[in-house]
């Protein structure tokens, strides 16, 4: 009984060291007229291990709450737009999603191939960490900005939607040529994955309506439960079957409609806020600081490479479908930043390429924090 009581003191002091320690530069950055997120992710880099303080802070437990976080963002970001808003985004993001791939994979293969000299499958691993945005930095971005309603927003989405889509099909074949697979096993895996994509596309744009009009509820508890519970229900579904667990949270603010989603939206905007800043702040702890040194020219070489792709890319995209010069530079500008799927990526090659994780961790953090430089300064 002392031993439970002593854990559960210890969560919650860690717990509220570390929201308080939030708070407080959340404040500074209000003061600076800046957004917090980079402060968050020196936060965590300054209190990880090899830090300047570390703290002895319950892995798991802010590990679960960063993933909540990114859920919550992608959620909310969904509540923006309608499922025939997705179609339409989709459609026309194809030919730019084409592009961003090649644009943004093809300088992290040939980083590793050619000046690292590593094997062809650990290059295409550095390759998928400098394609992949990150969705929940760009949409926090865009939320603080408040430039949901912006006329380039819709194709950022659009490109974020597909590089998590491509995900979808990257992360199975990767973990199958990982353990050894052959192209048999491939093709059942990434039929599997495909097959249940168009299952929960077809759900959220066939029966959105009808499941947000059966969930409506004057209650506001009623709603933040239920709408709460769905977010985590579905992206844990999508994640069992190896699809980002991201992708199943936006898809369900897709398929949210009507006074529902007005709801949804005032009730759990200040849990997004608040798991979204402990999401910012593990990713700095994940970082060892004494292995930046080594890897970091190389990394701000390459995150100066692909972020110039990436502004490339979304200012294409934008002109294309007739956007001003300032959208453009703004769609280009917020795609910079690249986080969770990367290290998620670096994470599975770490066992043959030992090098792939630092210099990963080097590399997003750079793109992160140029990147929100960047959304600050383009108007």
């Amino acid at each position: 009984m002392d031993s439970a009581a002593h854990d559960l003191s210890r969560v919650l002091i860690e717990l509220g060291l570390v929201v308080i320690g939030l708070a407080i530069l959340a404040r500074i950055a209000s003061r600076w007229g800046f957004s917090a997120i980079p402060l968050y992710l020196l936060g965590g880099l300054a209190f990880g291990n090899g830090g300047l303080a570390p703290l002895n802070l319950s892995e798991n437990f802010i590990h679960i709450g960063a993933d909540i976080g990114v859920l919550l963002l992608l959620f909310m970001l969904g509540l923006e737009y309608t499922a025939e808003d997705l179609i339409q985004n989709l459609r026309f993001g194809f030919l730019p999603g084409i592009v961003d791939l090649l644009l943004n994979f093809l300088p992290g293969f040939v980083a590793g191939f050619v000046f690292l000299h590593w094997t062809p499958l650990a290059a295409s691993l550095l390759g998928g960490v400098t394609y992949i945005s990150s969705s929940g930095i760009a949409a926090r971005l865009l939320s603080e900005l408040k430039r949901l309603q912006n006329a380039e927003t819709p194709l950022i989405l659009s490109l974020l939607v597909l590089e998590d889509l491509t995900m979808t099909i990257y992360l199975p074949v990767l973990g199958v040529l990982l353990l050894g697979g052959g192209p048999a096993r491939i093709a059942v895996s990434v039929s599997t994955t495909t097959i249940v994509i168009f299952l929960v596309l077809a759900v959220a744009v066939r029966y959105g309506n009808w499941l947000s009009r059966k969930a409506a509820h004057e209650s506001d508890e009623i709603i933040l439960l239920t709408t709460f519970g769905t977010v985590l229900l579905v992206s844990a579904l999508a994640e069992h079957f190896q699809i980002s667990a991201a992708i199943g949270a936006f898809l369900v603010g897709i398929a949210v409609s009507g006074p529902i989603a007005e709801q949804s939206h005032r009730l759990l905007s200040p849990l997004r806020d608040l798991f979204a800043a402990i999401f910012f702040f593990f990713f700095g702890l994940e970082i060892d600081p004494g292995i930046l040194p080594k890897t970091l020219p190389f990394a701000v070489a390459l995150g100066v490479v692909t972020a110039l792709s990436k502004v490339m890319t979304g200012y294409w995209t934008a002109r294309r479908a007739g956007l001003e010069k300032p959208a453009c530079v703004r769609a280009g500008t917020a795609l910079v930043a690249r986080g969770e799927f990367s290290i998620v990526i670096a994470g599975l090659g770490s066992g043959i390429e030992p090098r792939l994780m630092p210099l990963s961790a080097a590399y997003v953090l750079f793109t992160a924090i140029l990147g929100l430089l960047l959304g600050r300064v383009t108007k």
